[in-house]
């Protein structure tokens, strides 16, 4: 059986997804969500011209001086007249032009005795310095953030600013979660010599909690297909995760399960390492990806497959993790056909690959700041050489 290679499962994934309706939310609500449409100015920053300076407002064509302060502009609250010729008012950082006013003379160079100024310092200023022009930011009808951008603290604030008060996003993603295995136990529970305490669910939780989801915990299933089948019969969810029983032993009964429960299996099994047993598919609106039991396989999996998978449905323009670059810290060997992910650590600039990459072995993957990524059939890379890289920590 041929894998599939990483990059064509990704797109399959994604497409099995349902994009999920929008709705309107407060903008003190929207961090972390997706702009569904673009997010339009509904007024111009700065609204008129505005010092950029503590100072005096000034005509330019009056210089050198000298001028007669007739008034004051602070912050709301404007000068209401006119600067004439030979005149000047006090200004503050933030604070409206007067009408007539076109420069402002910053106070250290400015000598101010009752209401004469004079121009002190090293030289005069220039036309318009010191000031921000109507509109500098944006304007009124200026996108300020595309669709498809996530909606950052940045980005909320520049919308608040302007003059947004409600945000189009997608709808929460509702995901489903289950672990499988007649050897797992609840964490914190009594283990005894052949139990395991189960991690998946947390760590999948730990993973999408950033994102906009609403999660639906399935528990721990046993290995027994009347159960299985029920439990996802049952699911009503946009994603449907599951993690162990997808390999092709005697107890992995996942893929029977999910076919009896009335879903449509896509593909199964890929070209990654660690995640080589991964799974895909569907029932109606709702997609499912069942992950390999094995912790770190169903890390790397999550990061690859569910992470984008649900971003994609709230509405990410770029939901894959973005890749970065690193210098190798040691030599790597070639690598065979399967894409591979190795744990590996930054040190000093330099990415380090854990010397056992065994999928079991969570330590290895807490202690991990990124993953180094080996494309099929790379060369053997030496110390030195640049290798690209997944930040995970």
């Amino acid at each position: 059986m041929t894998l599939l290679p990483v990059e064509e499962a990704q797109a399959r994934v994604l497409a099995l997804g349902t994009p999920a309706a929008s709705e309107e939310v407060a903008i003190h609500a929207a961090l972390g969500r997706w702009a569904v449409q673009p997010i339009v100015a509904a007024r111009t920053q700065p609204a008129r011209d505005l010092s950029a300076m503590d100072g005096y407002a000034i005509r330019f064509a009056d210089l050198p001086g000298p001028w007669r302060v007739v008034g004051e502009s602070a912050a709301g609250n404007p000068f209401a007249g006119r600067v004439e010729a030979g005149e000047a008012t006090r200004i503050f950082t933030g604070a409206a032009m007067p009408d007539g006013a076109d420069t402002v003379l910053v106070q250290e160079e400015a000598e101010r005795d009752g209401d004469r100024l004079i121009l002190a310092g090293e030289g005069p200023p220039f036309l318009a310095r010191n000031v921000r022009r109507r509109g500098l930011d944006f304007a009124h009808g200026d996108v300020l953030v595309d669709a498809g951008e996530r909606l950052t603290p940045a980005r909320l604030a520049v919308c608040a600013t302007g003059g947004v008060g409600r945000i189009p996003v997608a709808r929460t993603i509702r995901v489903a979660i289950a672990a499988t295995g007649d050897e797992l136990v609840e964490p914190g529970s009594d283990a005894g010599a052949d139990a395991l305490p189960e991690s998946n669910r947390l760590l999948l939780r730990a993973l999408l909690a950033d994102l906009p989801v609403e999660f639906v915990d399935l528990g721990i299933l046993p290995d027994r297909l009347d159960t299985l089948t029920v439990a996802f019969s049952q699911v009503e969810a946009d994603v449907l995760v599951t993690t162990g029983g997808a390999s092709v032993g005697d107890h992995d009964l996942v893929r029977p399960a999910l076919d009896a429960a009335g879903f449509s299996l896509d593909f199964w099994r890929i070209a990654l390492r660690p995640g080589k047993p991964m799974l895909a598919g569907r029932r109606g609106a709702t997609a499912v990806v069942g992950l390999p039991g094995n912790p770190v396989s169903a890390f790397v999996t999550a990061l690859l497959f569910v992470r984008p998978l649900v971003a994609h449905l709230s509405g990410a323009l770029h939901p894959f993790p973005r890749p970065t670059s690193a210098i190798l810290g040691e030599p790597l060997a070639a690598n065979g056909a399967r894409s591979d992910y190795l744990r590996a650590e930054l040190r000093d600039g330099r990415a380090y690959a854990s010397t056992i990459q065994d999928s079991s072995m969570l330590r290895t993957l807490a202690r991990s700041t990124c993953l180094i990524v080996r494309p099929p059939h790379a060369a053997a890379a030496n110390a030195g050489d640049s290798a690209e890289i997944l930040m995970i920590g």
